[in-house]
């Protein structure tokens, strides 16, 4: 499945070559899937489980666009992972288990930024839940980048072999 995913989009790459690295438009495709599944996800989750009402928990209650990015981050998680670790960051040397590690941390940062966006735009600026989602998973995607590249799938520089353009 890997080589089979990895065809396809470098299949496409020589018309991004002069824009950015492979790594980096790998990325994007990985990512730009991964986010548009999660938009689905959350839209689906949003307007037809929740049906637009709150989310009575006992002794908590969740907002639904709230509860619609809990599970739609849930989804996306593993999805993100399996494709960053075996499509876009190939030669990254550290372990899984510390690469799962450093993705859940990273991954719940940007869960932090983007509930905080969510609560900013739609229960304080009135902005449409699903408009307020995708404004903020633009941000949280530049943010998500440079925290995988420099931080969960980072190559160590001690001779570790560097990411090839087309191997």
């Amino acid at each position: 499945m890997r080589k089979f995913i990895t065809d396809i989009i470098d299949f496409f790459y020589p018309m991004f070559r002069k824009f950015m690295p492979l790594q980096t438009f790998r990325y994007a495709a990985c990512g730009g899937g991964n986010a548009l599944f999660g938009l689905i996800t959350y839209i689906v989750s949003y307007r037809f489980i929740f049906r637009e009402q709150v989310l009575q928990l006992g002794f908590f209650a969740f907002e639904p666009h709230s509860a619609a990015l809990f599970i739609s981050s849930g989804i996306t998680f593993v999805l993100g992972f399996v494709l960053n670790r075996y499509v876009v960051f190939t030669a990254s040397n550290l372990r899984g288990r510390i690469q799962l590690f450093r993705y859940f941390l990273s991954f719940s940062f940007n869960l932090v930024i983007n509930y905080f966006m969510l609560k900013l735009l739609v229960e304080v600026l009135h902005w449409e839940a699903v408009l307020s989602q995708v404004f903020t998973i633009s941000l949280v995607i530049v943010i998500s980048y440079f925290t995988q590249h420099h931080f969960t799938f980072k190559v160590k520089k001690d001779g570790a072999a560097e990411f090839t353009e087309l191997e």
